[in-house]
């Protein structure tokens, strides 16, 4: 009994920096990305405090970058909060999708790791099984990404006070670039890959023509396609 005590530590922290390192690459890839919100807080005005409490707090790069453009705009509080919810309503679908791995963990568990889940943890720990998932891999490539947003933010907001309009730098291609690199692996069948088609051509033709929305309404338009394909699918089937 005291041998499996000694060995579950090192065992659990084996499988934290597993997860660490697996989510490296996504880390380094979201660097830029982390500048650009940091350097953007700057530039819309909030004090260094304020840029990274959004970072630690919010932890949502999309929608920190949406609602630092809506505070420059003049937008109210109950439209930046309803754009908010809208563009990371996507993280519903995440948890449902991983309930059943998380579900059975205690509350200090399923809490800790619904706050990591973003969309770069689901793509590391999303697709795996039940008997593949452990929460010390999930935590440890959750936290190495949380502890990396803020420390690119933290680096962004210093640049940001001594380089005037380091956002006009063509940082936020780092935004499409992270979510490609995202999407492209999890790419395995029809449905989903008419989705991602389908919200890639509405996002687009819906920004050429200055419609408002349009990446909610790509984002809603992907998703029906999906199930439609999937619906089609299986009848088919």
């Amino acid at each position: 009994m005291n041998i499996n005590t000694d060995i579950q530590p090192c065992s659990n922290s084996r499988l934290f920096w597993q997860g660490t390192l697996a989510m490296i690459p996504l880390c380094i890839a979201v660097l830029p990305w982390g500048l650009l919100a940091g350097s953007f807080a700057i530039d819309v005005g909030l004090t260094p405090f304020e840029g990274q409490a959004l970072s630690a707090i919010l932890f949502a790069g999309s929608a920190q970058l949406v609602a630092m453009g809506m505070i420059k705009t003049g937008a109210g509080l109950a439209t930046m909060l309803l754009t908010t919810f809208f563009i990371t309503s996507r993280h519903f679908l995440y948890s449902v999708s991983m309930r059943d791995k998380i579900s059975p963990l205690p509350l200090r568990w399923r809490l800790t790791l619904g706050f990591l889940l973003t969309d770069e943890l689901f793509a590391v720990c999303g697709h795996q099984s039940e008997k593949q998932f452990n929460r010390w891999y999930a935590l440890g490539a959750g936290f190495s990404f949380y502890f990396f947003w803020n420390a690119a933010t933290l680096a962004g907001i210093v640049a940001g006070s001594y380089i005037p309009s380091l956002n006009e730098f063509g940082l936020e291609f780092a935004v499409a670039a992270t979510f490609i690199a995202i999407v492209v692996p999890t790419i395995k069948n029809s449905p989903v890959l008419v989705s991602v088609i389908s919200a890639l051509l509405l996002s687009v033709t819906l920004t050429y023509f200055s419609v408002g929305g349009s990446l909610m309404i790509a984002s809603i338009g992907g998703m029906v396609a999906g199930y439609l394909t999937e619906t089609l699918r299986g009848k088919s089937g």
